[in-house]
């Protein structure tokens, strides 16, 4: 199963404030709008060229 991790970032308050906006347009949190962008782009990226392979650690282990 796949760890969780946390991610942080700084952003400044305006784009945060448009973002904001831009996910509860899209009916989603904040957090379920960035993972959906992350996502987005993984499958774009992936579709252009080809499937990323990772490497799966050990558990324990980054």
């Amino acid at each position: 199963m796949d760890k969780q991790r946390h991610f942080g970032m700084r952003i400044n308050d305006t784009t945060l404030k448009k973002f904001h906006y831009v996910a509860k347009y899209d009916d989603r949190s904040v957090s379920g709008q960035i993972m959906y962008l992350i996502h987005k782009s993984i499958r774009d990226f992936e579709k252009e060229h080809g499937v990323i392979e990772i490497e799966v650690s050990e558990e324990g282990e980054d």
